[in-house]
């Protein structure tokens, strides 16, 4: 009998042919799931049949309730060789392999930049007026060249998204607890002084921060405070360091003149959430690894996981 891999959150329909499933198609049946599980009860249902699952990013969470819940589970690929979703000592106790991808970072960098040039240029509602018969030129695009981008975090993609600002000829100030003058330097950017001074030198501030302790809620209602009301907001890294209220609250008075946001406290946005109506918010559905490319190594090293393990040499462990 052959074994059964779960395909988690595949909500494009799109696992089966990102890549070639042939290495393993004689010893695993591979099932998609579209719809993705609101809570772990449904979760443990779903996937109580299954051998192996394949999870996107940190969509899903594999907490030790969850995990205790599937005695049949032996292998999760998650992509990535980061995630911070599962409870590696749980699946470790249970016997449960964790296995994880490649992953690049020029798709968020490419998706920070359409958030940023959408906002600058208000292309969202003059490309709406365009073809619901609107006003013709309602906006007053704001420029680049020459205003200030500040960006917190300076790492793979906070670096990358550095050097396309500084092809706008932006001025490029950074800011993270540990960010040195000479690393900032190396990447193309000055060294703010402080995050309170990066806020209030940023025509546009990035956030490109790992979620942990130390940035949970790093911009709250005081942060947000000391941002320009001609200035902007874009966060592609993890929902939770933008306090989402204070946000909310920011955006509805006008105290920033827009905010880009690909993440959100909770996922899939529920269809009565105030982000959805929120003021000028241009916000995607979570897309900053969603490219073409980045699926094919996603699900192209997911074979390779799986047909690993099954010859009982799994690659890349995470744990």
């Amino acid at each position: 009998m052959k074994l059964r891999c779960a395909v988690l959150d595949d909500y494009q329909s799109v696992a089966a042919t990102a890549a070639d499933w042939s290495p393993v198609a004689g010893d695993i049946e591979v099932v998609s799931f579209a719809e993705h599980c609101a809570t772990e009860d449904e979760l443990a249902v779903r996937l109580a049949e299954f051998d192996m699952v394949v999870t996107l990013r940190e969509r899903v969470p594999f907490p030790a309730t969850l995990i205790e819940r599937l005695p049949r589970l032996r292998l999760i690929v998650a992509s990535g060789m980061r995630n911070t979703s599962i409870d590696y000592a749980a699946a470790e106790r249970h016997g449960i392999t964790v296995c994880g991808t490649a992953s690049t970072a020029t798709p968020p960098v490419e998706l920070t930049w359409a958030l940023l040039l959408g906002l600058a240029r208000g292309l969202v509602p003059e490309a709406n007026a365009l073809r619901n018969g609107g006003p013709w030129q309602s906006t007053v695009g704001a420029d680049l060249h020459g205003r200030t981008l500040g960006i917190l975090g300076l790492g793979k993609i906070g670096s990358r998204v550095a050097a396309v600002g500084r092809a706008f000829g932006m001025d490029v100030v950074a800011w993270s607890e540990n960010l040195t003058p000479e690393r900032a330097e190396q990447a193309g950017a000055r060294l703010a002084g402080s995050k309170e001074e990066l806020l209030g030198a940023g025509d546009f501030v990035s956030v490109h921060l790992v979620l942990s302790e130390r940035t949970r809620g790093l911009l709250g209602a005081k942060e947000l405070g000391l941002m320009r009301p001609g200035s902007y907001l874009v966060n592609t890294s993890r929902a939770a360091i933008v306090d989402q209220d204070a946000l909310l609250d920011a955006l509805r008075r006008g105290a920033i003149a827009g905010a880009g946001v690909d993440v959100f406290d909770v996922e899939p946005l529920p269809a009565d959430h105030p982000m959805r109506s929120a003021p000028r918010l241009l916000a995607t559905p979570h897309l900053g690894y969603v490219s073409q490319a980045n699926y094919a190594a996603y699900y192209g090293d997911a074979v390779e996981d799986i047909r690993a393990y099954l010859d009982g040499r799994p690659v890349r462990r995470l744990g």
